[in-house]
C-alpha cells in the first residue's frame, strides 16, 4: 500500500546555516579538499562547480578562463543565494583582474559577495599588520611577475618571489609536504614580516603551522586566505586556538 503523508512537514531555511560557493578549475586537486578541511562543518556547507581550464599555467591559459567563470558561478545551487562565491585560482585572479573577475562572477550568481584567493591574501596580510613580505610561487617566471606588480600596487613591499618554474597544476599539487616547508623557509629574508605562498593547487595550506615554526613569521596560503575570508564573511568567529595564526583573527577590512 502507498500512502501519501499531508500536511506536508515543515521544512527548515536551508540545509545548512550558512553556504560557500567554491569554483574549482577542472584539473584542481587541491583546493576542494582544503576547503572541506578549513571551511566545511555542520554550519557551513561548500558546494564546488569546476570550470575549464587546460594547462600549461600561462597567462593566455589563465585568461581563457574568463568567458566561462558566469557559467560556472551559475551552477552552482541555481535559484538559491550563497553567501560568498569564491574563485579557486590565485595567479588568474590576478591576470584577468580582480573586477572582472568579479564582473562575471555577478552574472552568473547575482548579488553573491566574491572572494578570489588573491584580494583575500591581501586582507588577510593586512590583518597580520604585515607590509614587508617574501612570496613563493610554483609558476614559471611570466606568470610570477603579474603575481609582484599586484601586491606591490596594493601598498606591500615584496622583499623576494620565488618561483619554481613549473607550468602544469596537476604536478604543482604532487609538491611533497616536506618539500613546501624546506623551499617556504629558503625563501625568507631578513626584514619579512610574512610570507605568502602563492597558488590554490600548492597543498600549502597544510604546511603553514610548521613554517611558521620553523620561521617565526606569520604564513598566508592561498587557500588558507580564502578558506579564512569564507568563515569571516559567513560570521564564523576567529579560534584562538587555531594552528596558524590568521586563523585566530578577525578581518579588518
Amino acid at each position: 500500500m502507498i500512502e501519501e503523508i499531508k500536511p506536508r512537514p515543515a521544512l527548515d531555511d536551508r540545509p545548512a546555516p550558512r553556504r560557500i560557493g567554491l569554483i574549482a578549475l577542472a584539473t584542481d586537486h587541491t583546493v576542494e579538499a582544503d576547503f572541506r578541511r578549513l571551511v566545511a562543518s555542520d554550519a557551513v556547507a561548500v558546494h564546488v562547480a569546476r570550470v575549464h581550464y587546460a594547462n600549461p599555467t600561462t597567462p593566455e591559459n589563465l585568461r581563457a578562463m574568463h568567458p566561462h567563470l558566469a557559467a560556472a558561478a551559475g551552477l552552482i545551487l541555481p535559484g538559491e543565494a550563497l553567501d560568498a562565491i569564491v574563485y579557486g585560482c590565485t595567479s588568474a585572479s590576478v591576470v584577468i583582474g580582480e573586477d572582472a573577475v568579479a564582473a562575471a562572477l555577478e552574472a552568473g550568481k547575482p548579488g553573491t559577495p566574491v572572494i578570489t584567493p588573491a584580494g583575500a591574501a591581501v586582507r588577510a596580510l593586512r590583518a597580520l599588520r604585515a607590509r614587508r613580505i617574501d612570496i613563493l610561487t610554483p609558476y614559471v617566471r611570466r606568470t610570477a611577475e603579474p603575481m609582484q606588480a599586484f601586491f606591490a600596487a596594493k601598498g606591500f613591499d615584496v622583499g623576494r618571489l620565488v618561483c619554481l618554474g613549473m607550468e602544469d597544476d596537476r604536478e604543482m599539487a604532487r609538491l611533497p609536504l616536506e618539500e613546501i616547508v624546506r623551499l617556504a623557509v629558503e625563501t625568507v629574508t631578513p626584514g619579512a614580516e610574512a610570507l605568502f605562498l602563492a597558488c590554490t593547487a600548492l597543498r600549502a595550506a597544510q604546511c603553514a603551522p610548521e613554517i611558521e615554526r620553523r620561521t617565526g613569521l606569520p604564513v598566508v596560503t592561498s587557500n588558507l586566505a580564502a578558506a579564512w575570508a569564507s568563515l569571516r564573511q559567513c560570521g564564523i568567529a576567529p579560534d584562538p586556538a587555531a594552528a596558524c595564526r590568521l586563523l585566530t583573527l578577525a578581518d579588518t577590512r
